[in-house]
């Protein structure tokens, strides 16, 4: 982590939001996360509304949950009875989901309303651990499929026009989202190409070397990066991330890493 610990204004975030459920249910494997998250969040001033972009999300052009208290998503299964009487009233934001279409479609981004849907893991699972409370008005984005990274950063980029608003940009994804290799037993080579794609992805966002253009190449070509398929086979738990540089546009302030399920994943603050 580095060093600077001064709170400041939200920016962007992108984080590991964890399996499912399970940093909401005491699974060990799980708890350098929780506790991350939970720093995290004494660092952040507190934000006036939160935008999230979840990994669990895809729409065939970007689709903002505009609904004023959405429900939760419980869009897993195979977990304990808890896992589905998770409570996390946050409320939505009209106003601020009807201003964010706005942005879009100035830019010539095709963006869409919804109230029929409701808030999934990728938003209540890690803003519970970060704002206990539920009060902080959330927001929810989508992906949009074919999950191209210059489309994710142009989303970012069109956010950009409520940077003066307090407000967060969640990027809500798995820095390694490989599910066969979270459940077979490591292996030397494993472990290399998870260390591989994160020492990559770290240098990506924070090393001052790089001009803004090419730590934007980096991320549009991220398939060049070691181990990238490995570790990503698909890259919806990658691209949220493309969402906050987009809205940032410069490196990223601070890194955390954390292991999560015996691996190394990574999170990011703009």
């Amino acid at each position: 982590m580095n060093s600077n610990s001064q709170t400041s204004l939200p920016s962007a975030l992108y984080i590991s939001h964890g399996g499912g459920p399970l940093p909401l249910l005491g699974d060990v494997s799980h708890r350098e996360m929780v506790d991350g998250l939970k720093t995290v969040a004494t660092i952040l001033q507190r934000p006036a509304a939160i935008i999230v972009v979840s990994a669990h999300w895809e729409a065939d052009k970007v689709t903002i949950l505009g609904g004023a208290n959405p429900p939760l998503l419980f869009d897993y299964g195979g977990f304990p009875p808890e896992a589905y009487t998770i409570e996390y009233p946050a409320p939505g934001d009209s106003v601020l989901a009807g201003k964010i279409v706005e942005l879009l479609q100035k830019d010539g981004i095709e963006a869409d309303l919804t109230e029929n849907r409701g808030f999934d893991h990728g938003l209540f699972v890690p803003l519970k651990i970060m704002y206990p409370e539920a009060d902080i008005p959330c927001v929810q984005v989508s992906l949009i499929k074919g999950l191209q990274p210059a489309e994710h950063i142009a989303l970012g980029r069109s956010l950009g026009g409520l940077k003066d608003k307090n407000i967060l940009v969640l990027g809500s994804g798995f820095s390694f989202h490989n599910m066969k290799a979270f459940f077979t037993p490591s292996t030397s080579a494993i472990e290399s190409m998870n260390e591989s794609f994160e020492q990559w992805l770290m240098d990506t966002c924070t090393d001052a070397n790089f001009t803004e253009e090419e730590r934007e190449q980096r991320l549009l070509h991220w398939e060049k990066a070691p181990a990238a398929r490995f570790c990503h086979p698909r890259e919806e738990h990658l691209l949220p991330l493309h969402v906050c540089y987009g809205f940032a546009g410069k490196i990223a302030r601070r890194s955390f890493s954390w292991q999560v399920m015996g691996k190394k994943v990574s999170a990011y603050l703009w």
